[in-house]
């Protein structure tokens, strides 16, 4: 008897899955915007475990749990996607600082407000750790990246410079430039911010305040 395809799935039967082999299990369906988000978030977690010279459509559709065509019916490839990101973690960040600048106080009381604002910052890097993550770590970033978080920190650089220039005058010194000062206050800020990323047991909250209240406590007011 002639062999025919028919005749050979019979007598080698029907093709089936090992039983024990995993499945991979997919994203649910969603909306576009909300499918956009997922992405979004997916991408900033490969960013933060991996770095970003490690993102890809692979690597971002592994992440999500989602096909990549998938990934391009969201986005029209890597590089839109990534800008999304950019500008995404840049509004959150930047949104983030300028309220918790706002709300940690009045700067007549320079001491007090450079406190609550240490106490804020790292309340604010631990609620939203990959956000923070991805501005404190520029290692592997790309050129656009960088200047888009230097654009980001000169605008709150510039706002405790000037609520450093008035604080300074009423706390009757030191006679220390607010210009300069922003700077070191802002560097400080974002070495608590890796330092709690990185060893958050470690460097508690309790025990970085206190650090910035014995600084200021020995600086001189007259």
């Amino acid at each position: 008897m002639a062999l025919t395809p028919a005749t050979c799935l019979h007598r080698v039967g029907p093709v089936t899955q090992d039983p024990a082999a995993p499945k991979r299990r997919y994203a649910p369906r969603l909306p576009l915007e909300e499918r956009r988000e997922h992405l979004l978030d997916a991408a900033l977690r490969v960013i933060v475990r991996d770095g970003f010279d490690k993102v890809s459509i692979e690597a971002i559709a592994n992440e999500a749990k989602v096909t990549r065509p998938v990934v391009y019916s969201a986005y029209d490839g890597l590089e839109p996607l990534l800008h999304a990101l950019l500008d995404r973690t840049q509004k959150r960040a930047l949104g983030q600082a300028m309220k918790l600048l706002n709300e940690s106080g009045d700067a007549t009381d320079i001491d007090a407000w450079l406190i609550s604002l240490t106490g804020g910052i790292i309340e604010v890097v631990q609620e939203d750790h990959d956000t923070w993550h991805a501005v404190l770590y520029l290692q592997t970033a790309p050129a656009v990246v960088r200047e888009r978080v230097a654009e980001t920190r000169d605008l709150i650089r510039k706002y405790i410079a000037s609520a450093l220039e008035a604080g300074i005058q009423l706390r009757g010194g030191p006679d220390l430039d607010p210009q300069i000062l922003s700077h070191l206050v802002l560097v400080t800020a974002e070495e608590f911010g890796r330092l709690i990323l990185e060893d958050p047991p470690r460097y508690e909250k309790k025990r970085l305040v206190a650090a910035m209240a014995n600084i200021l406590r020995v600086l001189p007011k007259s």
